[in-house]
C-alpha cells in the first residue's frame, strides 16, 4: 500500500477531540468517521510511517475503547496515540488529542524482572549517580514520570540518597506541545524526532542497565 507523505495534522484534529471529550458516542462518532480518517488517523499512518526508518515500525492504537473491564463506558478514545520500540528496548510514544501534541521515550511500564535490575542500578553508586546527571541534564525540556510508590520500596531504606527514582515503576521524558504552528506542517516529523534524540541519554542508561524484559509473554507461561 502506498503511503502518501506526511503534511501536518489539520487543526481539525484537535477540534474532534475536543468535540468528542463532551460527545463521547456511537452516534458522533459515525457523522465524524471521515475527519478522523483524513485528519488524525491519515496523518498520523503517513508519520509514523516516514519516521520508522530511524525508530522502528509504529503500533497505531485503534480508537474503539476497551469497555469490558471499565466502569467509565465512553466507547472511544480522546486520544490518538502510536508507539514504537527502539533497538534496545526503549520505546517512542506520541500522541494527539484535545490540546494538541504529547512526545515522550523511555519505559513506560517495567516488567517484574526489568523493575529488579532497574532498582540494582540505581541502587549502585557509579550507576544510580549516573542516572541522577542524565535526569538532571534533561530537566527543565521534559517532564520525568513514571513515579508509582509513595515510599521505598521493599529491601530499601526510606532515606536513600536516590530514593526518589527507586519509587519508579517506569521511567519516561516526554513533552507536551500543545498546539503550536508547526504541527499542522511537515515540520512537525522534525520535532518529533528532535524530542526523541534529545531524550537519548536516558534511554541509553535505560537500555544499558535494564533492557527488554526476559520473561515469557503471558500465554506462554
Amino acid at each position: 500500500m502506498t503511503v502518501p507523505p506526511f503534511e501536518g495534522f489539520p487543526a481539525v484534529a484537535s477540534e474532534l477531540y475536543q468535540q468528542l471529550t463532551v460527545q463521547n458516542t456511537r452516534e458522533f462518532w459515525n457523522a465524524h468517521r471521515g475527519v478522523y480518517e483524513t485528519a488524525v488517523r491519515g496523518p498520523m499512518l503517513a508519520l509514523t510511517h516516514e519516521l520508522s526508518a530511524e525508530f522502528g515500525e509504529f503500533k497505531v492504537f485503534r480508537p474503539n475503547r476497551d469497555v469490558r473491564f471499565s466502569a467509565d463506558k465512553s466507547p472511544y478514545k480522546t486520544s490518538q496515540g502510536a508507539v514504537t520500540e527502539g533497538r534496545g528496548g526503549e520505546f517512542y510514544y506520541l500522541q494527539i488529542n484535545a490540546e494538541g501534541l504529547y512526545v515522550a521515550s523511555g519505559y513506560y511500564q517495567l516488567a517484574s524482572d526489568q523493575l529488579r535490575r532497574f532498582r540494582q542500578a540505581v541502587d549502585d553508586e557509579i550507576t544510580g549517580e549516573d542516572l541522577v546527571a542524565r535526569v538532571a541534564a534533561l530537566e527543565g525540556n521534559y517532564a520525568i514520570s513514571g513515579r508509582a510508590l509513595s515510599t521505598a520500596p521493599r529491601g530499601y531504606p526510606r532515606d536513600h540518597p536516590r530514593i526518589r527514582f527507586l519509587q519508579h515503576k517506569g521511567l519516561t521524558a516526554g513533552h507536551e506541545f500543545g498546539a503550536p504552528d508547526w504541527l499542522f506542517t511537515r515540520q512537525a516529523k522534525r520535532r518529533i524526532a528532535e524530542t526523541w534524540r534529545g531524550a537519548w541519554a536516558l534511554s541509553e542508561w535505560l537500555n544499558a542497565h535494564v533492557g527488554p524484559s526476559r520473561l515469557a509473554p503471558e500465554g506462554s507461561r
